[in-house]
C-alpha cells in the first residue's frame, strides 16, 4: 500500500519494499527545460552536489534526464538521512571551487557517449528546443558562471518543484529537506519542427526507427507491445530481415507519451527491411491489430506491474506523476486499467500514431510511395539584406540582414532569423555557427567569405548576449582557408590550318627520305666493314632527322585537331 504524506512541505510517497531502503528525491527539471546556450547546467549542478558528498561505502548516485532529475541511495536508513540531507545542503551550498574541474569531468564523459540509434528521431521532430536538446551537446558547460549556477538552482531546486519516495517502512528519523522556496514548474510544452507528418528523413545505414506523440494513456502502453511483437514475428521471424526489434513507451509531464521502435537492418537488405517495417505500420494504422497479441502484452504488463509493486520500482515513476500534478494509482487501480484495455482501443492508438508518425529510413531509401513528406532540410526563404559571394566556392554567397542569416548555393538554402535563435556558436578565430529553434544551421567561416570578418562583426551586435556560446581555440591547421585557384594552363598558340597541313606533307617526306637513307646505310655498315664509321654516321644522322619529322608531324596532328 502506498501512502501520502509531506516532508517540510516536500510531497512524498512510502511503500514497503524487499531489501534495503531504497529513496530518492526528484525535481521537476531536466535538460529539456535548459536553453540551447545553457545546455549541460543540470548535469553540472547534479555533478557539483554529488562532488560535495564525499566517498561512501553505500551505493548512490545522481540522473539528469529529459524532465527531471533526481538523487538516490539504497543502504541503511541512517544512511539515506545523512545522503538526502547532504543532497539539500549541496544544493545550497555547491562547491564552486571544484567548478572548472567538474565541467572537464563532464566533457570527459560526454566525450564517451555514442550516439543511441533513434536519438536523430528528436531533433528532427522538434528541433533545437525542449525535447530536442538531449541530442546536443552539452555546449554551454563552458560559459557557465557561479552565479548562473545559483540562479538555476533557485529557481528550480526548490520544496515546490521536489517530491520524495522511499521504499521502505517509515521516513527515517531525522530526515530534513531544507530546501528553499520556489514555485512548482510544469513541463514545457513540445515544439514542433515538422510542419506535415507522417514524415521522414535519411539516417544511418544500419537501423530504420520511428516515433509518435500520442495521449497517455494504458492503450497506448499496450500499442507499444503489441508493436514490438508485430515487428519481431514480420521482420525476424518471417522474412530475416532484422534481428534487434525493440519498442518504448515514454510517458511525458503533459499527458502524452512517446512511441518509439526501431529494428537494425544489413545495408543490402535496407530497402526490404524499410518496406517490411513500413507495411506493420500499415497494418496498424488500418486498425489490423491481432486480438491475441493484446492479450499477450496486458497480461505481461501486468506480471511486470505486480513484480514492480513488490520491489517497490513503481515509486519513482509515481512520483514523477506527483509532480505533474497526477494522482497516485494503487497497483489494483493499474491492474484493472490494463485488464479493460481492447483490441479496439489498442487499434485507436495505431491511427493515431501512424498519422503522427516520424521515420528515420536507412542509408538512401525513401518511403514516399507510402505517403511520408520529407522532412524539411533547408529554409523556405533567404533572409533579406547584403549578399557576401564566397571566395571558395563558386555561385555560394552568404546574405546577411537586419532580421537573420542566411546561406545560399545552388542545392540548399538555410536561414536562422534572430528571434528564432536558440544558440550561436562563437569560436575566437571569428567562425561563427548560427542554430535555429528549428535545427536547421548557418555556419559562418569569415576567412571564406569576402568581407567575411566585417559581417561577423555586424552581426554579433544584433545577437542576444544570452544565446552566444563560447568555443575553445581550433588548431590553426583546422581553420579553413580559401583553395588557391587552380593554375590555368598555358595558352595554345592558334594554328594557320593550311600551312599546318603542307608543313605536314614536307614533315612525311623528311621522315621518308631520311628514314629510308638512315635505313640503308645501317645495313651498308654491316655489309661493308671498310667505310663501316662513315656509315654509321649517316645513319645516325638519318633516323635522327626522320625521328625530328615524326615529332614534329604528332604535335602538328595534336593541334590541328584541337581546332
Amino acid at each position: 500500500m502506498i501512502r501520502r504524506l509531506d516532508v517540510d512541505g516536500v510531497p512524498a510517497l512510502l511503500a514497503p519494499g524487499t531489501g534495503p531502503m531504497h529513496a530518492g528525491l526528484a525535481f521537476r527539471v531536466g535538460l529539456a527545460d535548459e536553453p540551447l546556450a545553457r545546455r549541460g547546467i543540470t548535469h553540472l549542478v547534479e555533478h557539483l552536489v554529488l562532488h560535495s558528498l564525499g566517498m561512501a561505502d553505500h551505493h548512490f548516485n545522481g540522473t539528469t534526464g529529459v524532465e527531471h532529475t533526481y538523487f538516490h541511495m539504497r543502504g541503511a536508513e541512517a544512511d539515506i538521512v545523512t545522503f538526502l540531507n547532504g543532497v539539500c545542503a549541496g544544493l545550497q551550498d555547491l562547491p564552486m571551487q571544484r567548478l572548472e574541474v567538474e565541467k572537464d569531468i563532464l566533457r570527459t564523459e560526454e566525450n564517451g557517449r555514442g550516439e543511441g540509434p533513434a536519438d536523430g528521431l528528436a531533433l528532427w521532430r522538434h528541433g533545437a528546443r525542449d525535447y530536442g536538446m538531449p541530442v546536443y551537446p552539452e555546449w554551454g558547460l563552458t560559459g557557465i558562471t557561479p552565479d548562473d549556477l545559483r540562479a538555476w538552482v533557485a529557481h528550480w531546486f526548490t520544496t515546490e518543484n521536489a517530491v520524495l519516495w522511499i521504499a521502505g517502512p517509515d521516513v527515517p528519523a531525522g530526515l530534513r529537506l531544507a530546501l528553499p522556496h520556489g514555485a512548482r514548474r510544469p513541463a514545457p510544452v513540445p515544439s514542433s519542427a515538422l510542419p506535415v507528418r507522417p514524415a521522414f528523413f535519411p539516417g544511418p545505414a544500419n537501423v530504420v526507427a520511428w516515433n509518435a506523440v500520442v495521449p497517455r494513456r494504458p492503450a497506448a502502453s499496450v500499442f507499444a507491445g503489441v508493436l514490438e511483437r508485430t515487428l519481431f514475428r514480420s521482420l525476424r521471424q518471417e522474412s530475416g530481415l532484422s534481428y534487434t526489434v525493440e519498442s518504448d513507451y515514454d510517458p511525458r509531464g503533459d499527458g502524452t507519451a512517446v512511441l518509439t521502435a526501431l529494428a537494425d537492418v544489413l545495408p543490402e537488405k535496407q530497402d526490404a527491411a524499410l518496406r517490411g517495417f513500413i507495411n506493420v505500420l500499415i497494418a496498424a494504422g488500418a486498425g489490423r491489430i491481432d486480438p491475441a497479441d493484446v492479450t499477450a502484452v496486458v497480461n505481461q504488463r501486468c506480471a511486470d506491474l505486480v513484480r514492480a509493486e513488490e520491489s517497490g520500482a513503481r515509486l519513482p515513476g509515481l512520483a514523477f506523476g506527483l509532480l505533474a500534478g497526477r494522482t497516485p494509482q494503487t497497483a489494483e487501480e493499474v491492474l484493472a486499467d490494463l485488464r479493460a484495455v481492447t483490441p479496439d482501443d489498442v487499434a485507436e492508438v495505431g491511427r493515431a500514431a501512424v498519422a503522427d508518425g516520424l521515420l528515420m529510413t536507412p542509408g538512401s531509401t525513401t518511403p514516399e510511395w507510402a505517403g511520408y513528406t520529407a522532412a524539411p532540410e533547408r529554409s523556405a526563404e533567404a533572409v533579406r539584406g547584403h549578399s557576401y559571394p564566397s571566395l571558395d566556392r563558386p555561385g555560394a554567397h552568404l546574405i546577411a540582414g537586419e532580421d537573420g542569416v542566411s546561406a545560399v548555393d545552388e542545392e540548399t538554402l538555410v536561414t536562422v532569423r534572430f528571434d528564432s535563435c536558440s544558440a550561436v556558436l562563437a569560436w575566437p578565430d571569428g567562425a561563427r555557427r548560427f542554430i535555429g529553434h528549428d535545427g536547421i544551421q548557418v555556419h559562418l567561416e569569415p576567412a571564406l567569405f569576402a568581407g567575411g570578418h566585417a559581417v561577423v562583426a555586424a552581426l554579433d551586435t544584433r545577437v542576444r548576449p544570452d544565446l552566444r556560446v563560447a568555443m575553445p581555440p581550433r588548431d590553426p591547421a583546422r581553420i579553413p582557408v580559401p583553395r588557391a585557384p587552380a593554375t590555368p594552363a598555358p595558352a595554345v598558340r592558334p594554328v594557320h590550318r593550311g600551312a599546318a597541313i603542307a608543313l605536314v606533307v614536307v614533315l612525311s617526306v623528311v621522315i621518308l627520305l631520311c628514314g629510308g637513307l638512315g635505313l640503308l646505310m645501317a645495313a651498308d655498315s654491316a655489309l661493308d666493314a671498310e667505310d663501316r664509321d662513315v656509315a654509321i654516321g649517316i645513319a645516325v644522322v638519318g633516323l635522327g632527322l626522320a625521328a625530328a619529322a615524326g615529332y614534329g608531324v604528332h604535335r602538328l596532328t595534336k593541334r590541328l585537331r584541337g581546332s
